[in-house]
């Protein structure tokens, strides 16, 4: 029997790099919190993202937390995002007690649409969370720009996009803020859970390290509402720091598998990633078809991992009524058609043309 096509391989992954020196060092020098692998990720992340400075957290979710945290938003404010991008970011507006307006999405590449954030801004917002969803940056520029005209500081929503950019500006350079996930899948992943935010404002920094430690201003002594305990540990940054110089060739190799896939799938009427530039980083090769439960049936037929990122748009979900009357056509057509296939550093060859052959099945029993 033929083995499956995994849609992530962590093993593969991170074949050939040494992972255990870096943790051994981090042991063998006993300091486990916010030490000197932190500090010297925090500067090297920082550089590579061209922000003045990066805060690491515990995880993605903080980050966006304490970013909404850092710039005032609570009960009472208002958050302009997406609603196709996993619940995360809604994850934090709930939590800061603000309430999330959901913008609807361009039909190429499922992220921000200029117009629908337009809309919002008229009728008023007290933030923004732009999502660079799969891997494909948004039309940030443009988007950044309508948010400073109405004077509404944007976030980077960048867990999906280390490393990705537009004419040699970073993915995480653009926003007033721009957070990031280091979860074991992302394109940059450490070996459990690990977030960072990045920012080139002086004032939002310090506010930011006070947030993730108790909202201390000194040890014990609590100045700043709405801190948390979410650090970065020593183990995760060392490891992290021995992957970012890696990043723009798995990147590299994330974009030739995507662009392998277009090629292959250019006539079969599907709906492909929109870009094979360095915009795109290919962190999940997503695709649109019109029979899903068809489609990933022949998949699982044929050995082929895959998933839906992600099946109920935000305002749907269950758990938060009251937004069932918000129209996102466009979100809500993607999210019933959308199928992410195997694309990740080290999925051999062999492995991309069983997903070709697989894909390509599916095509001619359609037909």
């Amino acid at each position: 029997m033929q083995a499956i096509v995994p849609l992530f391989s962590a093993a593969t992954a991170n074949a050939g790099l040494d992972l255990v020196g870096p943790m051994k060092r981090v042991v063998e020098r006993n300091w486990f919190v916010l030490g000197e692998e932190v500090s010297k990720f925090e500067a090297e992340f920082a550089a590579y993202v061209q922000a003045r400075s990066c805060i690491s957290v515990a995880n993605g979710s903080d980050a966006l937390e304490i970013a909404l945290r850092a710039l005032g938003i609570g009960p009472g404010k208002k958050v302009a995002l997406i609603a196709n991008a996993g619940f995360y970011g809604s994850t934090a507006v709930h939590a800061v007690g603000a309430t999330p307006v959901y913008i609807d999405v361009d039909t190429q590449t499922l992220t921000m649409a200029p117009a629908s954030l337009r809309c919002a801004l008229q009728d008023g917002v007290d933030a923004v969370i732009v999502t660079h969803l799969f891997g494909q940056m948004a039309a940030i520029e443009e988007l950044s720009e309508l948010a400073r005209t109405a004077a509404v500081p944007l976030i980077e929503d960048c867990a999906q996009s280390h490393g990705a950019r537009r004419n040699g500006k970073m993915a995480g350079s653009f926003g007033d803020l721009a957070c990031f996930s280091f979860y074991p899948t992302k394109n940059l992943g450490a070996i459990g859970d690990g977030g960072a935010i990045v920012t080139s404002d002086p004032e939002l920094d310090k506010k930011i390290r006070q947030l993730r430690q108790y909202g201390w201003s000194k040890k014990y002594h609590v100045d700043v509402p709405g801190g948390r305990n979410s650090r970065l540990d020593e183990l995760q940054a060392a490891v992290l720091r021995t992957k970012l110089p890696e990043l723009d060739a798995w990147n590299a190799a994330r974009r030739d598998i995507a662009r392998r896939y277009n090629d292959a799938f250019a006539d079969l009427g599907l709906q492909l990633p929109h870009s094979l530039g360095e915009d795109y980083v290919a962190h999940l090769y997503v695709i649109r078809v019109g029979e899903r439960a068809r489609f990933i049936e022949t998949m699982q037929a044929k050995g082929i991992g895959t998933d839906i990122h992600y099946p109920v748009p935000d305002h749907l979900q269950t758990a938060y009524p009251g937004f069932e009357s918000v129209s996102l056509p466009v979100t809500e057509q993607a999210c019933a058609q959308i199928v992410t296939l195997p694309c990740f550093p080290g999925l051999s060859g062999e492995d991309v043309e069983r997903v070709i052959d697989a894909v390509h099945a599916y095509a001619e029993a359609a037909a």
